[in-house]
């Protein structure tokens, strides 16, 4: 920094109006603290709601006039079937965006007691919107629906939220710890929820979870939002769902209530704009009418699919297994309380147990490799065994992130994740060529070729068809969305161009992975919310599905090892030693700087990024003919020169002291 910055920094006026700045923040944090709602205004509200609510009922059964789903009717059988000491399940994988929302509405309008619905996002795009709409249907024909959502990033709309409140007397819906009582919260809000509140507004319910009749449940990576479905036209995600049916959904009941009933689980007359907006407008004719679609010719064609017997035999029941041990780990809502209190943090200590115990082999599929402290440990007491086991990772590039700050983070330590950990690690291209043909029906073929490999790129390996592989065709994508911390946060706040993913060479549209799962020796496998990070770790609560089966471990192997072939991932390696004491003495630098917290500005690292070249087959980053068989393409391949990358670049040299929150 030179001279006449640093004097401008610290001038008297410039100190005085970050104090301002400071000031007003603060005061308009302890004004909105301040505004929780009194009892009477709340009260007058549910006064409203009970008088202008929708009682209409669509059916007169006693059985609420179901569609017929041969899944749940598995779900029911193989709970049937149950003891104590010998549980019964069906599952399968949901790899498949359009499969997985299919399913979705087949469970919903197959249901005769109960949906719970829990959720981090909820967008009132194509997705959001046919979702909730089933829900209400289902509220309408007598099922109890309750929707539990974190009210950062979900509805957002005030109004839209009054009227879901008056939409049936059969749905509730709350919203998971409002920093300011409110269910929106504009930039002044989020800054000041920052500067005031910042471990209350940092701890998230992350969760993933939906569950029928207590029956079937469904949890994994996935919000309601068009990217998580392959429905966005630029960014979609590669994401992943298991689907259990069986004794296991009474406990992902169970831990819905736990949540539902937790005190930052706030009813919506509770929130001081939905409460405003329900008290000042008591209009008792305006009823929940059935939304417009974007692109309605696919909403129609989705929802034939869902009652399709054949489509349904062939994209869900022929994947479907049947299974004996399988639990399921949430943690606690009072972890974002205590988030250092041990039984708190249920599903990340199994993980954690998960991983130490490992002998041969560990599989790991994450969006964001940060490793946490815990993590660290384990991985190096794995690679001291006289036999370590074999790591594989598969994880994002920056070219399909759309979380670069901690893409950074991850940039920073590869040298330690490959020699100190033993990491095989493989970055998603933004364009990978194992795309789905179903879900580029309609879409812009043409905006991207991707490359032709015929021989790496198999037939789909797991549950029902995630993704056929054709060379002729490519993903698609969308706009970015859920990120692990507040870098994302602060991208839905602002929804500027600064917070898109970062511009690329290529044209077209993107995908980014955001599954997140684990496989550990063949022999068991963990589908869940957790991205094996810091923030799940710590703050986030967090959710998942443990499977003891190899058979379902193969098929989850698989389908990620698929995300490593080359056609679809870049291989992360280390530079080859070309000028024998230059060398030496860049990779001792690198060292030296990686290792400060601050000021990590050594532009040279010591891995980068390859390519198989042509004939070649795949091969690990230690193998002695590694650099005969693959290209460098640098560290940011397909990655265009702007500001993202130059922020990058700045969040590796100045931002490691940040990866807790990240």
């Amino acid at each position: 920094m030179d001279e006449l910055t640093w004097r401008c920094l610290a001038s008297p006026r410039i100190r005085a109006m970050r104090h301002l700045l400071t000031f007003v923040i603060l005061a308009v944090s302890l004004a909105l603290g301040g505004c929780s709602l009194s009892r009477e205004r709340i009260q007058r509200a549910d006064a409203v709601v009970d008088l202008t609510v929708d009682r209409q009922s669509t059916c007169a059964t006693t059985d609420h006039c179901p569609t017929d789903s041969p899944v749940l009717e598995a779900a029911r059988e193989a709970d049937a079937a149950s003891t104590t000491k010998a549980p019964v399940h069906v599952a399968t994988l949901l790899e498949d965006g359009e499969t997985a929302l299919a399913i979705r509405v087949n469970l919903i309008r197959a249901a005769t007691r109960s949906i719970d619905v829990q959720t981090y996002i909820w967008e009132q795009d194509d997705a959001g919107k046919l979702v909730l709409d089933e829900l209400i249907r289902a509220a309408r024909r007598g099922v109890r629906v309750r929707i539990l959502a974190d009210q950062l990033f979900s509805f957002r709309d005030p109004g839209l939220l009054a009227g879901l409140a008056r939409a049936s007397d059969h749905l509730e819906i709350r919203l998971y710890n409002p920093t300011f009582h409110s269910a929106r919260t504009p930039p002044l809000e989020f800054a000041a929820g920052i500067v005031c509140c910042f471990f209350k507004f940092n701890q998230r319910m992350h969760n993933k979870l939906i569950v029928i009749d207590d029956l079937v449940g469904i949890t994994g990576g996935r919000n309601y939002e068009d990217r998580y479905f392959d429905w966005d036209d630029a960014f979609d995600y590669v994401d992943r769902d298991v689907m259990v049916g069986g004794p296991v959904a009474h406990t992902m009941g169970a831990s819905f209530e736990q949540f539902w009933q937790h005190k930052r689980a706030v009813p919506l007359t509770h929130l001081r704009d939905v409460n405003r907006e329900i008290v000042n407008d008591t209009d008792d004719t305006k009823r929940w009418a059935p939304p417009t679609y974007e692109h309605p010719e696919r909403v129609a064609q989705l929802l034939a699919n869902a009652e399709d017997p054949d489509w349904l035999q062939t994209h869900i029941q022929d994947a479907m297994l049947r299974l004996r041990r399988v639990e399921y780990f949430s943690d606690l809502p009072g972890k974002t309380d205590e988030p250092k209190r041990r039984e708190a943090r249920t599903l990340t200590r199994h993980i954690m147990g998960m991983v130490r115990n490992a002998k041969s082999e560990i599989v790991l599929q994450t969006p964001y490799l940060v490793m946490s402290r815990p993590a660290k440990k384990i991985f190096e007491r794995l690679r001291k065994q006289p036999d370590p086991p074999r790591i594989i990772v598969s994880t994002n590039s920056l070219a399909s992130t759309d979380a670069f700050a901690v893409y950074a983070l991850s940039y920073k330590h590869r040298k330690r994740y490959l020699t100190d950990y033993g990491f095989e690690i493989y970055e998603m291209k933004p364009h990978p060529a194992n795309v789905d043909r179903d879900a580029l029906e309609g879409r812009s073929h043409a905006l991207y070729t991707p490359p032709v490999d015929g021989d790496d790129i198999p037939r789909v390996i797991g549950s029902q068809g995630r993704r056929e592989s054709h060379p002729e065709t490519s993903r698609l994508s969308g706009p970015p969305s859920e990120s692990s911390g507040f870098f994302a946060a602060a991208s839905r706040a602002s929804r500027g161009p600064r917070h898109r993913p970062a511009p690329l060479l290529t044209g077209g549209v993107r995908f980014g992975l955001h599954a997140k799962s684990i496989v550990v020796d063949d022999t068991f496998a963990m589908v869940g919310s957790h991205n094996f990070d810091p923030r799940s770790d710590h703050y986030n609560t967090e959710a998942g599905v443990i499977v003891y089966d190899k058979r379902f471990a193969d098929r989850l192997r698989g389908s990620i090892m698929q995300d490593t072939l080359p056609g679809n991932a870049w291989v992360i390696g280390p530079r080859q030693k070309s000028i024998p004491v230059l060398s030496s003495v860049n990779e001792f630098i690198g060292d030296v700087s990686e290792r400060l917290p601050f000021f990590d500005l050594w532009p040279f690292r010591y891995a980068t990024s390859y390519d198989l070249k042509p004939g070649c087959i795949p091969m690990r980053w230690s193998d002695p003919k590694f650099f005969e068989c693959y290209e460098p393409v640098g560290d940011f391949p397909e990655v265009d020169v702007s500001l993202k990358l130059i922020y990058t670049r700045m969040i590796t040299a100045f931002g490691s002291s940040a990866a807790g929150i990240l």
